[in-house]
């Protein structure tokens, strides 16, 4: 845990956080702390991309941050540590055996301790944040939601994923939750929760070596702009099928690609501006982060 030493400071600040499930597995805290700041403003945890790249995702964020006092927070996960697809996006949900692994040894619940050790000490009143994960950080985030059953997020926005797990135990997991010591109340509180697929209209990459390519994620689609709607046709039917609630949204991002610093731009201003900017007030010149 961040122990009362460990308090952000004013600025950017990287803390180690040991998390009591791996204590053997390292991890840093990436912190923006703006000086205007205080325990009732929001807190937004991101999860960063593949490129374990939790310092940039936390840097994309600073304009909001100064802008509506927000403290953002990047748990960085090292490839080092958390190696591959299998120690990230999928959460060590599968071990090396190929079976699934006892829930406390997924990391899908790190973000929510992080945010208890901020509550703990005094950092924030908050009863809840928001997670926002673009791209490999996308995939973690909508898996997070899928099993976790205690989730302190207000609002939760999946960017750019590479490709889904689908609400439904036709599959076994990652493509579906099939395998897992989940129930149907899983699956109901999955989809009656409001999550936010955010997906750039020009992430039209057939062909990008970062695409996954497994044959599961092939059937979703081409592109992670067609598997985005995949998914949330698939989820939506599936609600109905089950006569259960729907609360997911899929939010267009038109004229953006593959650019975790154009979509934090976007989620920050969806959030707490109440719109989607144009294209050109979210792309930079800067070379788009994964």
């Amino acid at each position: 845990m961040i122990t009362t030493t460990l308090t952000p400071e004013i600025g950017r600040t990287m803390l180690p956080f040991v998390d009591r499930f791996h204590p053997e597995r390292p991890l840093e805290v990436h912190f923006y702390r703006p000086a205007a700041h205080g325990p009732d403003d929001p807190v937004v945890i991101v999860q960063h991309g593949m490129l374990r790249n939790g310092d940039e995702y936390r840097d994309f964020w600073i304009p909001a941050a100064e802008k509506h006092r927000l403290l953002i927070a990047a748990p960085t996960f090292s490839n080092e540590w958390f190696p591959g697809a299998e120690g990230y996006n999928n959460g060590m949900v599968i071990g090396p055996d190929g079976t699934v692994q006892s829930s406390t040894n997924w990391i899908y619940s790190v973000p929510a301790r992080v945010f208890a050790a901020l509550q703990k000490i005094g950092v924030t009143r908050r009863s809840k944040a928001y997670l926002f994960g673009h791209s490999a950080g996308g995939q973690f985030s909508h898996r997070l939601l899928a099993t976790q059953r205690d989730i302190p997020f207000e609002a939760v926005i999946a960017a750019n994923p590479g490709w889904y797990t689908l609400p439904t135990f036709e599959y076994d997991f990652p493509e579906g939750l099939g395998s897992m010591a989940l129930d149907e109340s899983s699956l109901a509180r999955w989809l009656a929760y409001p999550m936010n697929i955010f997906a750039g209209d020009q992430d039209i990459s057939a062909d990008d070596p970062n695409l996954p390519a497994q044959p599961e994620a092939l059937k979703q689609g081409p592109t992670r702009y067609a598997r985005a709607h995949f998914v949330y046709d698939f989820a939506q039917r599936e609600a109905r099928r089950l006569g259960l609630p729907f609360a997911w949204r899929l939010v267009q991002v038109s004229g953006v690609g593959h650019d975790g610093a154009a979509m934090s731009r976007a989620a920050a201003a969806y959030w707490f501006e109440g719109r989607i900017p144009v294209a050109e007030e979210l792309i930079s010149e800067e070379p788009a982060a994964l």
